[in-house]
């Protein structure tokens, strides 16, 4: 119940069809979470369990009167939630490093399940998360809101209509981030008191064992490796769901990359990351090109001067596409609008809920969409680490020409946690 969780709080309140029963964090509450509701700007917020249950408290003796609510639970421990509520489906919004272990439990339990984005911490995690629930048989969402828009539409039926002919190369352009960068690649050496209300045992969870500092949190964690999935990690479910479906991508089967490290323990903040994709039935090969801070795609000719260069560009045979708009501006008013063949969403979360209640899976299903998707971003950090190219034999989880490179798909949990 940070920042994101709130956001996700604030989200499923509203809706009808649910009611919040029981929160958790190990956190009982404490300054300094970020807000990521962009209307607020990026003040601190107070976050962790007890604000929220007062939140979902007041929401319901506001909205429904106390004689028709039972209050919400705060829990500590995923576990003990999970114990001891009788809940039809949980939302897991927690740092990288712990989605796998509280999301693998809520499976076996049957439970749906909304996970933020990425859906896992390694590769290996993401692929058993998926094999688990397709045999659960639950809904499933990850957070990648940007796949419920308008616009992700637009840009499959623009593909799908065949205006930029076939796609043979993709450029993401992403800039500086918006939070800063650890001081150094380094942990910290001193080490203050955990504070008051702060579990910090469970808070590592499956990750080894460090002293706190709030360098790790309440959100500076996604940087460093043994918590966080690094720049890559952060944004690669976000803006590769439109590209995995516009060009109904699987398996990537080679991948490199290039970077600066900032420190051993850290991600880069400047590297660039190439995936190759065979063909697809009638569409060709494609090579997928991740441009972060310190690299940038060329610019493309249709491009006019002045102009800012958005992202994602996809460069077909017979023109190119920035987002979800066709380039030139002359090109794109000529066009006008591709036909709508595909569904439009409710929006992100009505999409889960839709789904629990027996509709149609979620756009960003575990099972068909984004345990797959989650796998790529991750691979690029593999690449990253061992500054090779890798040759990826993705149905049988295995990187085929460096054995030594496997040792990254998934990591060592710490003692008493298990998948």
């Amino acid at each position: 119940m940070g920042g994101q969780g709130h956001v996700d709080l604030f989200n499923l309140l509203p809706l009808a069809e649910v009611q919040v029963t029981s929160v958790c964090d190990v956190n009982r509450e404490g300054p300094g979470y970020i807000s990521w509701d962009w209307m607020e700007g990026k003040e601190a917020k107070v976050g962790g369990r007890e604000p929220a249950r007062r939140l979902v408290d007041e929401h319901y003796t506001r909205t429904k009167g106390a004689a028709q609510y039972r209050s919400c639970r705060a829990y500590a421990d995923y576990r003990d939630l999970l114990n001891r509520e009788d809940v039809d489906a949980v939302v897991v919004a927690t740092p990288d490093h712990t989605h796998a272990v509280i999301v693998m439990e809520a499976l076996k339990r049957r439970k749906h399940v909304y996970c933020e984005k990425p859906l896992a911490y390694t590769v290996r995690e993401a692929r058993m998360l998926t094999e688990a629930a397709r045999r659960a048989g639950v809904a499933t969402q990850l957070g990648n809101q940007g796949q419920a828009t308008e616009q992700a539409r637009l840009t499959q039926e623009i593909i799908m209509d065949g205006a930029i002919g076939p796609v043979r190369k993709v450029y993401v352009n992403l800039g500086v981030r918006f939070w800063d960068a650890p001081a150094s690649g380094h942990r910290p050496a001193d080490t203050p008191p955990v504070p008051e209300g702060l579990d910090w045992d469970l808070w590592l969870g499956p990750a080894p064992e460090r002293p706190y500092h709030p360098a790790y949190h309440p959100w500076r964690w996604r940087d460093w490796g043994d918590f966080g999935t690094g720049p890559l990690g952060d944004m690669g479910c976000h803006i590769l769901s439109t590209v995995f479906k516009a060009l109904k991508l699987r398996h990537p089967i080679s991948v490199e990359a290039e970077c600066t490290e900032i420190g051993p323990e850290v991600y880069p903040r400047r590297f660039k990351v190439e995936y190759a994709f065979p063909a697809r039935g009638d569409m060709p090969p494609v090579t997928l090109i991740w441009c972060d801070e310190g690299y940038t795609p060329p610019v493309p000719p249709e491009l006019e001067p002045g102009r800012r260069l958005g992202s994602p560009l996809y460069i077909g045979d017979n023109g190119t596409l920035m987002d979800y708009l066709l380039i030139p501006e002359s090109r794109r008013k000529a066009y006008g609008e591709p036909p709508k063949v595909l569904p439009r969403s409710r929006g992100q979360y009505q999409e889960w809920i839709d789904a629990c209640r027996g509709g149609a899976p979620a756009g960003s299903d575990f099972v068909s969409h984004s345990g797959l998707l989650t796998e790529t971003p991750l691979l690029g950090n593999i690449a990253m680490r061992t500054g090779k190219k890798l040759q990826w034999d993705g149905p049988n989880l295995r990187i085929t020409n460096d054995e030594g490179a496997n040792q990254y798909l998934h990591r060592t949990y710490r003692q008493g946690w298990t998948l």
